[in-house]
């Protein structure tokens, strides 16, 4: 049975204007020309979502990593084959997904010759969430799967919390139901073979929720 229930708390992404554009493919041409924070400054690509836009599931990550930065396609570095491994045990289809990100350029520090990433403060999730807020108005999902804790802010807001509503589907006023969950670069920390383990089999359980979203 799924945990499902209303939401008081909205946050940047889905509560503040949002950039203006007919298609998909005009936002993201508006979007390589983002100067909104100094993130772009650094980063070699911008990393707009991908998927289809029928995709009835959104899933929405943190920011790109190093390996997405360098391609500028979402997702497709270890936590992404990772993500992909997990949807498929859940019997999730990822090709009917739309991947995103709450922040499109990526964040690092230098550590020296490594870029080693650095998670995007609340300032440049609420001025990406021009971004994030506009892709979600044109693709109407069902179910957006928040995946972390700056997903959850953007979409939620500071209020929910991964580890305390992980699992949970919640809607916000007006808005789709939004899966909270923790996002899978979280399992790749983990050291001891058990507990990760573990934490896997916990992740995959919250992705089957999106199969039973969807048969509901």
């Amino acid at each position: 049975m799924l945990d499902k229930h209303s939401s008081p708390y909205t946050g940047p992404s889905l509560q503040r204007d949002h950039a203006d554009a007919v298609t998909l493919g005009e936002l993201r041409h508006d979007a390589e020309a983002c100067t909104r924070c100094d993130l772009y400054r650094h980063a070699t690509h911008l990393v707009f979502g991908e998927g289809p836009e029928t995709a009835e599931v959104v899933l929405v990550g943190e920011q790109p990593g190093d390996k997405e930065d360098l391609s500028g396609k979402p997702f497709v570095g270890p936590a992404g084959r990772l993500l992909d491994q997990c949807l498929e045990e859940a019997g999730v289809d990822r090709d009917r997904c739309y991947v995103t990100n709450a922040v499109k350029h990526f964040k690092y520090q230098m550590r020296g010759k490594k870029r080693l990433h650095s998670r995007p403060n609340a300032g440049e999730v609420q001025r990406c969430a021009w971004w994030l807020g506009a892709e979600l108005d044109l693709l109407k999902p069902k179910l957006v799967v928040a995946l972390g804790a700056t997903a959850v802010s953007s979409l939620l807001g500071s209020k929910v919390r991964v580890m305390r509503d992980r699992g949970s589907i919640l809607r916000p006023p007006g808005q789709f139901d939004i899966l909270v969950t923790i996002h899978p670069s979280a399992l790749l920390r983990i050291r001891e073979a058990d507990e990760k383990q573990r934490s896997r089999l916990a992740f995959v359980q919250d992705l089957k929720k999106i199969r039973s979203f969807l048969r509901h």
